[in-house]
C-alpha cells in the first residue's frame, strides 16, 4: 500500500516515479554551474546554449523534470535551469516553500545576471513559479510559458487536491523512498522527507489568481497534456482569463488573442515535461513575431 499511495503522489507532484530520470552527475565545479546569493538563497542554475535567455522551472521534488528537452531547448537559445529552494543543488532556507517568494528569487537571478526581459517557462510547481514571477515582477519576464500549470487549485482533479492534503502528513513515509532512487542518489545532499513536508504544506493552501492572470503583461503560452492532472474545464477558463476563446479569429486570424493555448496528444502530466513534442511547441511561440 506505501508503495502505491508514494506512485500516486509523487506522480501528482511531476516526480517520474517509475524511472526517476536524471540529468545526470553534474557537479558544481562544471563550467555551465553556478550559485546566486540572491533574495536570501543561496540558488544553483546552470547555462546550457547561445541566445536570448529562456529561464527553466522545474517541477516539484525533481529538479531534473525536463530530462532531455532542456539540451533540445538550448539549442536555439540560452537556456538558464534554476533549481528552486530546497530542491537538487539549491539548499533550503527557513523561508517556507511559497510560489511568490520562489517567484521573487528567480526575478532576483534575473537582475543579477543583468539579462533585462527574459523569457520563463515553468512546469507543474514551476509553471506556478513562474507564473507569479510574471505576476509579481512584470518587468523582468519577456514571455512566459506555463506548461501543466493551475490558475486555482480545483484547476487540478479532486482526486489530485486530495493527495496534496495529505502530502505533508506523510512526508515521513515518502522522503526514504526517493532517497534510495536514482534521484536520491544524484542529489544526497536534500532532505527529502523534509522537501515533501514543505511542498506538502505549499500545494495544500487554496489559491485563486484568476484576477491576476487576466491582467498579465507577458505574453503567454499555455501547453497541457490531452490527459492532464489539471481538469479540461479549468485548462479553457486559464485560456480564457488570458483573452482567448471568445471570438472566432476571422478568416485571416487578425481577430486572434495575443495568447496562445496547446494541449500535447498521446501525453500526461506526468509525461508532458519530458514529451518531445513540447520543445517544438515552445520554440514556435518563443521565434514568433506576434
Amino acid at each position: 500500500m506505501l508503495r502505491r499511495d508514494f506512485l500516486k503522489i509523487a506522480t501528482v507532484l511531476a516526480v517520474p516515479a517509475t524511472t526517476l530520470p536524471v540529468q545526470a552527475k553534474e557537479t558544481p565545479n562544471m563550467p555551465n554551474a553556478n550559485f546566486a546569493d540572491v533574495n536570501g538563497q543561496h540558488l544553483f542554475y546552470s547555462v546550457h546554449g547561445a541566445g536570448k535567455p529562456l529561464v527553466l522551472l522545474h517541477g516539484g521534488i525533481n529538479p531534473d523534470s525536463f530530462g532531455s528537452n532542456l539540451a533540445e531547448l538550448a539549442k536555439g537559445r540560452q537556456v538558464i535551469a534554476v533549481h528552486l529552494q530546497a530542491h537538487g543543488r539549491t539548499p533550503d532556507t527557513d523561508r517556507p516553500l511559497r510560489s511568490e517568494t520562489m517567484g521573487d528569487d528567480v526575478a532576483a537571478l534575473i537582475r543579477h545576471l543583468r539579462l533585462g526581459k527574459a523569457d520563463v517557462m515553468g512546469y507543474s510547481l514551476g509553471g506556478g513559479v513562474a507564473l507569479q514571477t510574471a505576476i509579481r515582477h512584470p518587468d523582468v519576464v519577456d514571455r512566459l510559458v506555463l506548461v501543466s500549470a493551475a490558475m486555482r487549485q480545483d484547476g487540478f482533479y479532486p482526486e489530485g487536491v486530495a493527495a496534496f492534503k495529505q502530502l505533508e502528513a506523510n512526508a515521513a513515509a515518502y522522503g526514504p523512498g526517493v532517497k534510495a532512487s536514482p534521484l536520491g542518489q544524484a542529489y544526497p545532499d536534500v532532505d527529502w522527507t523534509n522537501l515533501f513536508s514543505k511542498v506538502g504544506d505549499l500545494t495544500k493552501r487554496p489559491f485563486d489568481l484568476s484576477a491576476d492572470v487576466a491582467k498579465l503583461q507577458a505574453r503567454t503560452l499555455l501547453v497541457f497534456a490531452d490527459a492532464d492532472a489539471i481538469r479540461p474545464e479549468h485548462m479553457v477558463e486559464f485560456w480564457k482569463a488570458l483573452g482567448g476563446g471568445h471570438r472566432d479569429a476571422g478568416v485571416d486570424g487578425s481577430l486572434r488573442p495575443a495568447n496562445r493555448f496547446a494541449i500535447v496528444p498521446n501525453s500526461t502530466h506526468y509525461t508532458l515535461a519530458v514529451d518531445p513534442m513540447l520543445p517544438k511547441i515552445v520554440e514556435r511561440f518563443l521565434a514568433s513575431e506576434s
